[in-house]
């Protein structure tokens, strides 16, 4: 769940959550609230009074709804954001907080589908959209515990330390992002284990506090003059004259023009895209504190991590320092189930066989929203716009599709353009939001990944 994004949708997953039962016992975690509400917890907005016209009524209140909202209220607009939930209860403030702004498929793949032109022009703007937030960050005067420390990627065998030693001189060579590769027997200055066979670093990749950026955020937001309806889902939107009528919980809202910016938690008031957006699972679980002269051991330079496993796990030292969060694909679908945090504390001493005794304070999932083509978008239907479908990087392309959403609404053309503005994900065969088929789909990616390791191994 390396970046899991905005909320909106369903009943509260705090509820869901603080039903499920606590074993306390080595492999389970004391918590299964999210480590980063420690620091900044969700919390309810006053009610609001509902306006009978916007110019714009924005479906979720997470980064994309609230930098929308933000662009839109400051260009003068009157625009409501609606959230089911608290803002940032969901995805904001339950992702790993690293600013990766990974597109799932790699360039050979995105220009076999959509042409070089394409697969050019998405690799270009991932490259302003992380420039984009750490202006941001630093304009706004955002405090999240932003550090552009870089991301160390780990490679399974020596052939695939080859492959993403190339693409990461690749990425130097057309994009002028710091990258490179490390070779196995200069590992143990990037990364305290002997795990991987080399990997690959990105300078251009840093780590927030995803909780602290949501309430930043939502401070500039409202402050711009958007309003926020906090735990007022939006039930449906019709067409009405030249606008639409939409429905909440707290009343109907006469609207000119409506932006969806649900996601992983996407319902039935948005129906053609809950037909594309697969909610999937993902978890996170975060150490008890650990000794410095061990974080200095495993975590030299405090870099975020990942690895190239299709199940792989991505992990990070928390803002102080003092721990290590690790985050993964959780194959569960009800409850808050031990096993899932079982298999990422196991894939934890795998990589760092010291901490085979460390205790977990916390672990917690989230929903991520994934799409056929695995690609950010935004798209027009019927007259609603949508900006959704971010595929666990929604850190970086949230706020930025957020905002290029916003300029497309105003008709703002040149600021509008992005790569991800194009036709509407297909839909799912046989899938109405209910994702019934992920476990055996995850099942079949941990097979991929076993058989590419005993090949790795040889």
């Amino acid at each position: 769940m390396s970046d899991l994004v905005s909320a909106r949708g369903t009943p509260s997953i705090v509820n869901t959550q603080q039903k499920a039962v606590q074993v306390q016992q080595p492999k389970v975690a004391a918590k299964n609230t999210p480590y980063w509400w420690e620091a900044a917890p969700v919390r309810p907005l006053p009610p609001q009074p509902l306006a009978k016209t916007l110019d714009v009524a924005i479906v979720g209140a997470g980064y994309a709804g609230l930098s929308a909202g933000m662009t839109l209220a400051r260009e003068g607009r009157s625009v409501a954001a609606f959230d089911a939930m608290m803002p940032g209860e969901g995805a904001s403030s339950r992702n790993g907080g690293v600013t990766s702004g990974t597109i799932r498929p790699d360039y050979a793949t995105i220009a076999r589908r959509f042409g070089e032109d394409k697969a050019i022009a998405i690799e270009q703007e991932g490259k302003r959209a992380r420039e984009f937030l750490y202006d941001f960050i630093k304009t706004e005067g955002l405090d999240c515990d932003f550090r552009l420390v870089g991301n160390f990627k780990g490679a399974l065998g020596y052939n695939h330390y080859d492959a993403m030693a190339h693409g990461a001189e690749r990425l130097a060579r057309v994009l002028g992002i710091e990258s490179y590769a490390v070779p196995h027997a200069e590992q143990q200055s990037y990364i305290g284990t002997d795990f991987y066979r080399g990997g690959t670093v990105r300078m251009d990749i840093g780590g927030l506090h995803p909780a602290k950026f949501h309430a930043e955020l939502l401070r500039v937001a409202l402050a711009s003059g958007l309003t926020v309806h906090a735990n007022t889902p939006v039930t449906a939107i019709t067409r009405d004259g030249n606008g639409f009528s939409v429905k909440t919980s707290a009343g109907t809202v006469q609207a000119r023009q409506v932006l969806v910016c649900s996601n992983g938690y996407t319902d039935d008031a948005a129906p053609f895209l809950r037909r594309r957006l697969v909610p999937v699972r993902a978890r996170i679980i975060a150490t008890e504190e650990l000794s410095p002269d061990l974080m200095a051991r495993l975590m030299p330079k405090l870099m975020m991590m990942g690895e190239n496993r299709q199940l792989g796990f991505y992990y990070r030292p928390s803002p102080d320092g003092k721990r290590i969060l690790l985050g993964g694909r959780d194959s569960s679908r009800a409850g808050d189930p031990a096993e899932p945090t079982i298999r990422l504390r196991n894939g934890l001493v795998e990589i760092f066989p010291e901490l085979e005794d460390v205790r977990l304070s916390h672990s917690w999932f989230g929903n991520v929203a994934m799409n056929r083509d695995m690609i950010p978008r935004i798209f027009e239907k019927d007259g609603l716009l949508y900006a959704s479908g971010f595929c666990g990087s929604g850190v970086v392309w949230a706020p930025w599709v957020g905002m290029h959403a916003a300029h497309k609404l105003m008709g703002h053309v040149d600021k509008a353009r992005s790569a991800f503005d194009f036709r509407a994900p297909a839909a799912v065969p046989f899938f109405n939001g209910n994702a019934w088929f992920m476990p055996a789909i995850i099942k079949g990616y941990a097979l991929q990944d076993k058989i590419a390791w005993l090949r790795a191994r040889r």
